[in-house]
């Protein structure tokens, strides 16, 4: 199921990520730096009547934040390209449902703006069109109501002598094809397919998809791992 699959993405790599940080930071000054800024929050706190001094203290908190950030900074130049492939990974998965087999979903055509005539909607015979083929631009955009067999499919829409193609992939498995498709120096400006927002994971009734899973359960693991593993 896709929320085990985000969390168990979420776990691993905030392992990987709480161990490239223990092992690639100096622990000792890590350490240090943290109890200097513990220590300099508290006096703030005592010299909140002078201002004068507070504005000093907070000087120095900040000095030694900076040198946290300078510290954590190797670390997380070893694991940015990781996040990246991964995110990018369960973005092209998880994001959306798939188009199944046999069953309805739209796809809309946007124009630039100024654009008019009659758009036409060309598609190969496994996949039907439940509305005109041929469709008046009203406004920016046209849709069509679409059902089709599976496989990975090529559509078109053929405005006056310009013709753009779209990739559908219809599917049974949790899989899909590019679902906002931006056209450049073209009549046409976005192609999107109607496939359904992912939600994986209902938190009192709010419904949250792969991404706001995967940080909140990401801010979880992170905490508890960097307790257990003494992280500074």
């Amino acid at each position: 199921p896709p929320l085990w699959v985000v969390i168990g993405f979420s776990f691993v790599f905030s392992l990987i990520t709480m161990l490239v940080y223990k092992f690639a930071t100096d622990q000792n000054a890590m350490k240090k730096l943290k109890e200097e800024m513990k220590s300099y929050q508290e006096q703030i706190k005592a010299e909140r009547n002078n201002p004068a001094r507070a504005m000093e203290i907070q000087k120095k908190s900040m000095a030694a934040s900076m040198q946290m950030m300078n510290h954590s900074l190797k670390a997380s130049l070893y694991t940015i390209i990781p996040a990246f492939i991964l995110l990018a990974w369960m973005n092209a998965h998880l994001a959306y449902e798939p188009l199944y087999p046999e069953q309805e979903f739209f796809v809309n055509v946007s124009f630039v703006n100024g654009v008019s005539g009659n758009v036409e909607i060309i598609v190969p015979e496994m996949i039907s069109v439940k509305d005109d083929k041929s469709k008046e631009i009203n406004g920016k955009s046209v849709s069509w109501r679409l059902e089709g067999k599976e496989g990975l499919h090529q559509i078109e829409f053929k405005l006056g002598e310009e013709n753009v193609s779209k990739e559908v992939l219809i599917t049974g498995k949790r899989n899909y094809a590019e679902v906002v498709t931006k056209v450049k120096k073209s009549m046409f400006k976005e192609i999107i397919l109607g496939n359904e927002k992912l939600k994986i994971m209902d938190l009192f009734g709010w419904k949250l998809g792969w991404l706001g899973t995967y940080i909140l359960s990401s801010l979880l693991f992170t905490s508890l791992l960097r307790k257990v593993l003494k992280v500074y």
